[in-house]
């Protein structure tokens, strides 16, 4: 299975059984949004940066891509993909809403998303997300968790991989200046990684520890 970067919270992953895009981004962002396709398509909430599904044009597969967009779980052309609520604040959902936190199966590999999640998970909630290989997770605050509640996250969910989204860039529209760059984010982390342009998984490769991967924006 293979995960390219597109930047804010958009990933695409792309399997046997199919390809996944992750809350597709409207132009409010600033960030360019690529030509692309897609199976499947999950949305964390509805809000213009996260749900922008017109810019995602079908399939060999599927002309039109299935939109998974609250919690619950389903199943589309052998891609398991299971929904948990969360909250898009620290306040239960009264100041931003609901956010659904999915964790998608694909090729033997489970690929969790936490959308813009605004607080610490219970424990009634990760035992919900249960095992994660690859964990993609906001850091740059403000909308969504911070740098330092994204690392201890990270270390509540142990995942194998785990890859940081959500944060500001220089090309972000002027609603995104109060998050953190990423740079605050690896900071915290205590690593600075190379940029990579995808990252292949494979079941049995996978890290004993938890590896830190930047991914370069594909635009």
């Amino acid at each position: 299975m293979e995960i390219t970067y597109l930047g804010h919270s958009a990933f695409k992953l792309k399997g046997k059984n199919g390809t996944v895009l992750t809350d597709p981004f409207g132009d409010s962002v600033g960030l360019s949004f690529p030509n692309t396709s897609a199976d499947i398509i999950t949305i964390s909430h509805q809000h213009g940066d996260h749900n922008a599904t017109s810019k995602v044009k079908g399939t060999a597969r599927r002309s039109t891509p299935f939109i998974v967009a609250y919690p619950g779980e389903y199943e589309v052309g052998g891609i398991s993909i299971f929904g948990v609520k969360t909250f898009h604040d620290a306040s239960k959902g009264e100041e931003r809403g609901t956010n659904t936190v999915f964790t998608i199966i694909i090729d033997d590999i489970r690929v969790c998303h936490l959308g813009d999640l605004g607080h610490e998970l219970s424990s009634s909630q990760l035992e919900e997300i249960g095992v994660v290989d690859v964990l993609l997770c906001p850091v740059g605050g403000h909308f969504t968790i911070d740098p330092k509640q994204a690392v201890s996250a990270i270390q509540q969910i142990e995942p194998s991989y785990v890859i940081p989204m959500h944060y500001r860039t220089e090309k972000h529209a002027e609603m995104f200046s109060e998050v953190q760059p990423l740079e605050v984010f690896l900071k915290e982390y205590g690593v600075q990684p190379a940029p990579q342009p995808k990252l292949a998984v494979e079941k049995l490769k996978l890290p004993e520890e938890t590896e830190l991967v930047v991914l370069g924006i594909n635009s």
